[in-house]
């Protein structure tokens, strides 16, 4: 049997559900003080927007676009059970339905990690439940950088903040050198001057020596996942084409799931147990994409212990084809040795 290493995986992520009224409010339930929050409007076509404590309040940067960090008066402080939400109109205009995913790292700006030959500016951690933030300024030399976790990450993006670039990341099932970005609907590449073919370690990531990951001067935040029994999962399937779709087991009832095709053209897809508080779960948002939220006839299926197509879409379930996936958990299969209830299917 495995035991969860996170008995109670919502004082680390958690999804919220909001309605804008077009004034600074706070938004409270979170259960813990997120350092790392990413919203979304769901009602009007709309970027991702994501904000972090380690590069500061109002500062945010857009998964679904190459620009650089932009300031608006939308998350303007954290708190102890989530966060104040300012007036701004892509973020809480007035009757417009919302939400928020929220991570916990180190509890604020963190400090600086000097595991690498490039110290980053501040790194925030929590190494229980595997997530870092790592501010640094690119050299235009290979080298490293410290990530915190204590373990090899098994998943990461890096985006410039100071100039206009992609993101640029890294699936513990996709090849060393191999890179995959959030802001793109496009297929893996290989690059070795983003990340070269070393693999992490425990302590740091590598980075090449190209002006997307490492341009001299230019600042740029790395966030950083590894796996945690019960908690996250970062894997990969292969589709089956049917309705009756491939089944995903991550070893506890999912919260959060992000899927994006790996070889070929497809978007990366979000669904969540809030917007979708019952299977068959049908609306989905995009990490790479201007949009409102959407619905089908088909979907996904959150179950006790992982999650299930129930789809033929490009994007989630073709036949043959590798998807890449990341997902937090709602609660563990089983929490613990000393735990008599395991969890329950929606």
């Amino acid at each position: 049997m495995a035991y969860s290493t996170i008995s109670k995986p919502s004082l680390h992520f958690n999804t919220k559900l909001y309605t804008g009224n077009a004034s600074s409010r706070t938004i409270s339930g979170i259960g813990f003080q997120p350092d790392f929050t990413w919203t979304k409007n769901r009602g009007n076509d709309d970027n991702n927007y994501l904000f972090d404590a380690v590069r500061g309040t109002t500062k945010y940067l857009i998964s679904d676009s190459t620009a650089v960090e932009g300031t608006t008066s939308g998350i303007t402080g954290w708190n102890a059970d989530g966060y104040t939400l300012g007036s701004s109109a892509g973020l809480n205009a007035n009757g417009v339905t919302a939400c928020s995913w929220n991570w916990k790292a180190g509890g604020g700006a963190g400090s600086a990690n000097t595991d690498g030959s490039i110290n980053t500016t501040s790194t925030s951690v929590n190494t229980t439940a595997g997530f870092s933030i790592s501010k640094y300024t690119g050299t235009g030399s290979a080298g490293t950088i410290g990530h915190g976790l204590g373990v090899k990450p098994d998943f990461w993006q890096v985006k410039a903040t100071s100039e206009t670039r992609a993101w640029y990341g890294w699936h513990k099932d996709l090849a060393l050198g191999d890179v995959i970005n959030f802001s793109s609907s496009g297929a893996k590449s290989t690059d070795t001057s983003l990340f070269t073919n070393t693999a992490p370690t425990t302590s740091v990531i590598n980075l090449g020596n190209s002006v997307g990951t490492n341009n001299n001067g230019i600042t740029f935040v790395c966030y950083a996942f590894a796996e945690k029994k019960g908690y996250s999962k970062f894997g990969s399937y292969k589709g089956n084409g049917n309705a009756n779709g491939t089944f995903i087991y991550t070893g506890f009832k999912p919260a959060f799931v992000i899927v994006k095709i790996a070889e070929h053209s497809g978007n990366w897809i979000m669904y969540d147990n809030k917007r979708n508080p019952h299977n068959l779960m049908n609306e989905y948002l995009y990490v790479n994409a201007y949009q409102a939220a959407a619905s089908d006839s088909e979907g996904f299926d959150f179950l006790s212990n992982g999650f299930k197509m129930r789809n033929t879409f490009g994007d989630a379930n073709t036949v043959n084809n590798k998807y890449i996936y990341m997902a937090f958990a709602e609660e563990p299969l089983v929490a613990n040795v000393g735990a008599s209830i395991p969890a329950t299917a929606r």
